[in-house]
């Protein structure tokens, strides 16, 4: 696997080619090889990010190609929101409605063996929406109204039928608890523009955190200055950020400096990369934010307007529209990476009443997601700020019990919008019942790959050395969405 030329990471215990060459052949054989690296656009990018990443884990950063996307807002509907209720008509499941799955389906499990339960058909109508025709459920009116601005994938699949487990893959590209998540690689790849700011903030669900906990934002192996910062709720969004009481800043400024000195002062040559230097940097940020993030959270400078575009004023969207609010905000001030959990630990998992379940969630979050797109659009960031809408997984066709869907990781949908997607496009379908991706097939590391791509990255070429091995988030696998581009 080809090392990464722009974004990567010196390793601490080995010796690089050209650490070799300096040493062995001395100035000439260095200036040479310089000579030759630069003539291939390698040599500047390479000790650019070298040199940046000693002194600030998170400057900002040299991508492979020009971005589309400079940013990225992902909406996760926590749970696994049913694709036939939500974005993808089926016609052949209504006509079946009630009836055993066909056997030309094949033959297959789920994890309560309902196989032979009845098809349940679609429990809101469709209707066409936008220039482009595109059929999205009476569930989700608000968001239908952008269906041009949308890049609609129908036929996603991944790799495991658990909360836990798809969580990581639809978040880290691997079903393995530790691995990197989307959103640090974001921040490896990109740094912040923002020094005052974290490049990736993450912002649960209040009510309960999503099914795998925190590793779904972990920094993974990359060096924990990637990892999220959690905003939460109230009024203190983020813990431990307000100056103790009785201590000036130049207090706090002089004990944060005294102990990333100490710090320093216990980092062995070629170390910049360890756990201790993230934390030197991580202090610092902190500092930082001390003065600066409580104007980022603070909306009562927002207008009338925009406040009701988010369901501020309701109090159904309130809570997630204040969040989402948030998000633009955040994006608007430098932070690359924003994920906002919409569910709380179980979410949109309708195993039963999937009626209610659904009802709930899409009231809760229909009209703070479409005043979300609307908002960035009005301001001109929507071109260059990529929206993800999805979860883990999608809903089975076949009932489980008398209303509820079982989860299903074989068929479900996703989208995208602005960052360089094409608006009002469909991509891909599962079969006739909803039951498996079937037309233009579309893995979790295929999403990832055109996600990095948008951002600016080959997914094959950003990559962090670890146990020996060039790591990625697609792993070995993963194909850019050629169709889903602008």
């Amino acid at each position: 696997m080809n090392s990464c030329p722009g974004p990567s990471a010196p390793s601490s215990h080995l010796t690089s080619r050209r650490q070799f060459l300096e040493r062995a052949g001395g100035g000439f054989g260095m200036a040479a090889l310089a000579s030759l690296l630069k003539q291939d656009s390698l040599l500047g990018n390479e000790v650019t990010h070298h040199a940046s990443r000693i002194t600030n884990p998170l400057a900002p950063q040299v991508t492979h190609f020009a971005p589309r996307a400079k940013r990225v807002i992902f909406l996760f509907m926590s749970g696994g929101p049913s694709h036939v209720d939500l974005f993808e008509p089926k016609p052949e499941l209504v006509r079946l409605a009630g009836q055993p799955i066909p056997e030309s389906f094949g033959s297959f499990k789920t994890r309560r063996n309902v196989a032979k339960n009845k098809l349940l058909p679609s429990l809101r109508p469709y209707r066409a929406h936008g220039q482009c025709g595109m059929e999205i459920s009476d569930w989700l009116p608000h968001i239908a109204s952008c269906a041009d601005d949308i890049c609609l994938l129908r036929g996603c699949h991944g790799d495991s039928v658990t909360h836990p487990e798809s969580v990581y893959m639809m978040n880290t590209g691997s079903i393995l608890m530790g691995k990197p998540s989307l959103g640090a690689w974001a921040a490896y790849g990109l740094g912040t523009e923002n020094q005052n700011m974290p490049a990736f903030v993450v912002m649960p669900d209040p009510a309960g955190w999503v099914k795998g906990g925190a590793p779904a934002w972990g920094n993974g192996f990359l060096p924990a200055a990637y990892q999220g910062t959690v905003l939460r709720g109230g009024a203190s969004p983020i813990l431990h950020l307000n100056t103790p009481d009785g201590i000036s800043a130049a207090q706090q400024q002089a004990t944060v400096g005294l102990i990333n000195q100490l710090n320093r002062e216990g980092l062995a040559p070629n170390e910049q990369d360890s756990e201790l230097a993230a934390r030197i940097s991580a202090y610092e940020l902190a500092f930082r934010m001390q003065s600066h993030a409580h104007e980022v959270v603070n909306v009562g400078g927002e207008s009338a307007a925009t406040r009701k575009l988010y369901g501020l004023d309701k109090p159904v969207t309130a809570e997630f529209g204040l969040r989402c609010l948030l998000a633009r905000r955040m994006v608007e001030r430098g932070v690359r990476f924003v994920q906002v959990y919409c569910g709380d630990t179980n979410g949109w998992d309708g195993h039963s009443k999937m009626d209610e379940n659904h009802s709930r969630l899409a009231a809760q979050s229909d009209l703070p997601v479409a005043g979300l797109l609307k908002d960035l659009k009005s301001r001109g960031m929507l071109d260059d700020t990529l929206v993800v809408w999805g979860g883990e997984f999608g809903r089975m066709p076949m009932s489980e019990g008398p209303d509820g869907r079982d989860h299903n990781p074989h068929g479900f949908a996703m989208w995208l919008a602005g960052g360089g997607a094409k608006g009002g496009t469909v991509i891909g379908a599962t079969d006739e019942v909803g039951l498996r991706a079937a037309v233009d097939k579309t893995h979790v590391h295929d999403v990832h790959a055109t996600m990095l791509h948008l951002m600016g990255f080959d997914h094959e070429r950003l990559t962090f050395r670890h146990g020996g091995r060039e790591e990625r988030l697609t792993d070995v696998a993963g194909n850019v969405i050629e169709r889903a581009l602008a």
